[in-house]
């Protein structure tokens, strides 16, 4: 009997996701743990294996289709001797009606809602070809798509070919008539959608700010020792790893954690929970918004294997291929601007988190030493704290331990 492949559920707060492609077509023969179509959830594009063997006989919800809801229906895999004609018994899909957003009459506020403008490519002679996933990933890099060679079959642009072009960035004056939008005002803007990814972040920040009592503490932490034990191990390493500052901060951090874990700890209603290891989530930036993986059990491990495991979940991150598990859950949070040469900044609360680690650029400044001025590298840390689960005593205690484990990098390997 057909078997109707569903959208899966690909973490646990997940209701409905987007078809962003499909990795087979009609008539494929395929195998259990064959990679299939790509899903994306608010956090990531996931890859969906198949579960059965057999023929994909129909695909029900075609690509590019968005708020697809969970366990919905979105192909039928025939078994082995069945044909099309056995598809009939298999239930029919419902009706998605968000491939193409409605007609709205104009806005009459005075700052109108942007519409979503997108350019077409179906002109005869000057079409492009180009993944349903890909055009999305162009329009939030405001790639123009003319600009890429593509890589896929008949020369279809992919996901990848965006996402490592060199091509060029569409500029307003360049831009198409349909995205050259005038506001109340009289202002020229570009419209450019919200994927899933932004619009979960921007609700759960704005949860955080308005339902957690945030408070901050700043202190200050001299990074010469640091940067001297980083430039002697990476000198030792030869090239195996490559320690960064914010390597030394998370194993600092997840150390101060194990020796203060009144810090580590994240509040409900009946109680304060305290984590017994030090699962630190480190904010990284990626073509479609925040995400956080997780260096878990990070107090256990060496500084080379923070490094490596950092720079391959931050790659994936920034790939949409991280696996929920990778990025969901943690016990603190650490925000890094300072390559950006930002001295200072307050950072939102992760919930149920109940701290993050706002960590400043490293700069050269006088200070004060055994009575003499002298001059050193110094980085700002504040962490922002929920009150209802951490008070400025606990805070401020935290910060001294990590203090010492970023002042005394020896002590990381102790």
């Amino acid at each position: 009997m057909p078997i109707n492949i569903l959208m899966p559920a690909l973490s646990p707060t997940m209701t409905e996701g987007n078809l962003a492609k499909w990795l087979k077509n009609e008539g494929d023969v395929v195998k259990a743990g064959d990679v299939i179509a790509e899903i994306e959830t608010d956090k990531a594009t996931m890859e969906v294996e198949a579960v059965d063997e057999g023929k994909i006989g129909k695909i029900l919800i075609s690509a590019g289709t968005s708020g697809v809801k969970v366990n919905t229906p979105i192909a039928v895999l025939l078994e082995d001797g069945e044909d099309e004609s056995a598809i009939a018994k298999a239930p029919s899909a419902p009706v998605n009606t968000n491939t193409a957003p409605a007609k709205a009459d104009a806005p009459k506020s005075a700052m109108p809602a942007a519409p979503v403008a997108t350019p077409s490519t179906q002109s005869a002679g000057d079409r492009v070809f180009a993944t349903p996933l890909a055009r999305r990933i162009a329009s939030q890099k405001n790639v123009d798509l003319k600009s890429i060679t593509g890589s896929g079959p008949h020369g279809r642009i992919t996901k990848h070919d965006v996402e490592n072009t060199s091509g060029s960035v569409r500029s307003m004056a360049s831009a198409p008539d349909a995205l050259k939008l005038i506001n109340a005002y009289g202002m020229k803007y570009t419209a450019i959608p919200n994927n899933n990814i932004k619009k979960i972040v921007a609700k759960r920040l704005l949860e955080s700010k308005q339902t957690v009592p945030h408070f901050y503490l700043t202190i200050e932490c001299v990074l010469d020792n640091l940067l001297a034990a980083r430039a002697q191990l990476n000198e030792m390493a030869n090239g195996k790893y490559k320690l960064s500052v914010n390597d030394f901060i998370i194993k600092a951090v997840a150390k101060a954690l194990q020796t203060y874990p009144a810090a580590n700890v994240a509040w409900t209603d009946d109680a304060v929970l305290q984590f017994i290891h030090s699962d630190i989530s480190v904010a990284v930036a990626t073509p479609n918004g925040l995400i956080t993986p997780i260096i878990k059990h990070a107090e256990t491990k060496s500084l080379p294997d923070i490094s490596n495991e950092m720079k391959d979940l931050a790659t994936r991150a920034k790939a949409g291929k991280l696996k929920p598990e990778e990025f969901q859950g943690g016990t603190f949070s650490v925000s890094n601007l300072g390559m950006f040469g930002i001295k200072e900044f307050d950072a939102i609360i992760n919930p149920p988190q109940a701290c993050i680690l706002a960590v400043g650029a490293g700069i050269e400044q006088p200070i004060a030493r055994n009575g003499k001025v002298e001059i050193a590298t110094v980085m700002n840390c504040t962490l922002s704290v929920d009150h209802r689960a951490v008070d400025g005593a606990v805070g401020a205690e935290f910060l001294q331990h990590l203090k010492k484990y970023i002042e005394n990098p020896i002590t990381l390997f102790v």
